[in-house]
């Protein structure tokens, strides 16, 4: 799939996946519009990609996504730049560690509006015009964690497990419109994603943002709505299709404990 000259839209693009993505994009010659919370990151990175690639332009757009109606001004944010969006990666995403019991209702809240409703606003956003051009991609950054429960991260799977529900769904009803539809699942990675939720785990068999965006620009050559990135992931996430149900629980949770 060829990039050069057209636009697309980052989330999450200050660090980890979606800093990956605007990197490799940049580089096939993709103008972009990056979207995060933290404008600083996003400015050094702007200057970083056009110095690299001068050819390319490059705008950021400052939003905290979290929060109710910021689709909706992340799409007023386009239109004042007068852009169209070509390709969508819906990247951003955020995971609360802990017994759901024991945490506070507002974050959980927040993590469901910036896993799902934050991410299907945007692609109402965006994928019509695509349909009607019959030319885009949307991508929607899914997770291992959407193939099983996840005690331990109770929310976070859900909303994940509902990325990916959603994203197939859309692959199916896009087909023949010429709009590529990919769900993008990463396992364990180093990224800022464990830092922010204070505490260790999943420290073994980690793969590199780079390795989980090769794994999606490969995919997105191929027609497969999903695609999990990671040999040992792809046998991890094959596991609930066999295994019973209160196992794939324990071992879920064991996972995912402290170290």
């Amino acid at each position: 799939m060829k990039f050069s000259n057209v636009t697309a839209l980052v989330t999450g693009a200050s660090g980890g996946i979606g800093e990956e993505f605007a990197v490799q994009l940049a580089r096939r010659g993709a103008n972009l519009i990056l979207v995060a919370r933290r404008a600083e990151r996003l400015e050094t990175l702007r200057r970083t990609l056009v110095a690299r690639h001068p050819g390319i332009v490059v705008d950021i757009l400052t939003a905290d996504l979290s929060g109710a109606g910021s689709g909706a001004e992340v799409a007023d944010g386009v239109r004042e730049l007068g852009r169209s969006v070509d390709v969508l990666i819906n990247n951003a995403g955020i995971g609360l560690h802990g017994k759901f019991v024991d945490q506070e209702p507002e974050p959980n809240a927040a993590q469901i509006q910036l896993n799902c409703g934050t991410l299907v606003d945007l692609t109402a956003r965006f994928l019509p015009a695509m349909v009607e051009r019959r030319h885009g991609v949307v991508l929607n950054v899914a997770s291992t964690a959407a193939f099983q429960p996840t005690p331990g991260m109770a929310v976070y799977g859900a909303t994940k497990a509902f990325v990916l529900s959603y994203t197939e769904a859309l692959w199916q009803e896009c087909r023949g419109t010429g709009v590529r539809i990919l769900a993008l699942c990463p396992g364990a990675t180093e990224t800022e994603f464990f830092d922010r939720t204070g505490e260790k785990f999943l420290t073994d068999g980690r793969q590199t943002a780079g390795q989980v965006v090769d794994t999606a620009f490969a995919a997105l050559d191929k027609s497969d709505p999903t695609v999990v990135s990671g040999l040992r992931n792809v046998l991890l996430a094959s596991g609930y299709r066999i295994a019973p149900r209160k196992l794939l629980l324990a071992v879920s949770e064991r996972m995912l404990k402290s170290s």
